[in-house]
């Protein structure tokens, strides 16, 4: 009799564990993320993500306000990547502050402390007058021929800032705790895939 109550304990064990591999019932849906799954930047493998659910219940506005901060962080996002790796091999002649040449500030988040008061609002005041007033303007020197490549290049410049926006941050990471315990990783320099960098 236990022999009989055993296989019949595995046999419902098996049905239990069998239904955790069936298809899932399909609950209703947000309807705003079917009016953006559609949208430029919507690609595969991961399809419209947004997993923390902030498309829901927004309008096409609001969404376009979403993507346009999107496309901002990821263009400061492309600048502040080359702007940590090339000082790894090239250095400005000029001085950051009185007496502190920008050859003298070290790389990466050790820059923070090294850099003086005058060098930050140096820093802040640029930025802000570029965004807020935006000194730069609009320039037609550099901009490719697009004919028939609109949508394309944006998609291109989309995923290219989703990019620089982890590789920001994973630079940050590594160099902060490269900054915490030197040489955890066992390598001398950051950019270890192009040694000709550092002769």
């Amino acid at each position: 009799m236990p022999a009989k109550m055993m296989k019949i304990a595995a046999l419902a064990a098996l049905a239990g564990s069998a239904a955790a591999f069936a298809p899932a019932q399909q609950g209703r849906t947000s309807t705003a993320v079917r009016g953006f799954e559609n949208e430029l930047g919507v690609i595969a493998p991961t399809g419209f993500f947004d997993p923390l659910g902030f498309t829901q219940d927004i309008d096409q506005e609001k969404f376009d306000q979403y993507r346009t901060a999107e496309l901002k962080h990821g263009r400061v996002a492309q600048l502040a990547v080359v702007g940590y790796v090339v000082p790894e091999f090239f250095r400005w002649g000029f001085d950051i502050a009185p007496g502190i040449a920008c050859a003298d500030v070290p790389n990466g988040v050790a820059a923070i402390n090294a850099i003086p008061a005058l060098g930050w609002a140096q820093i802040i005041f640029a930025i802000g007058a570029v965004d807020v007033r935006g000194w730069f303007g609009n320039f037609d020197i550099g901009k490719p021929d697009l004919k028939g490549k609109e949508e394309e290049r944006a998609l291109q410049e989309l995923q290219h800032g989703r990019l620089a926006m982890l590789a920001i941050l994973e630079l940050l990471r590594h160099d902060s705790q490269n900054l915490v315990k030197p040489g955890f990783d066992g390598l001398d320099n950051l950019i270890t895939g192009l040694p000709f960098l550092y002769n």
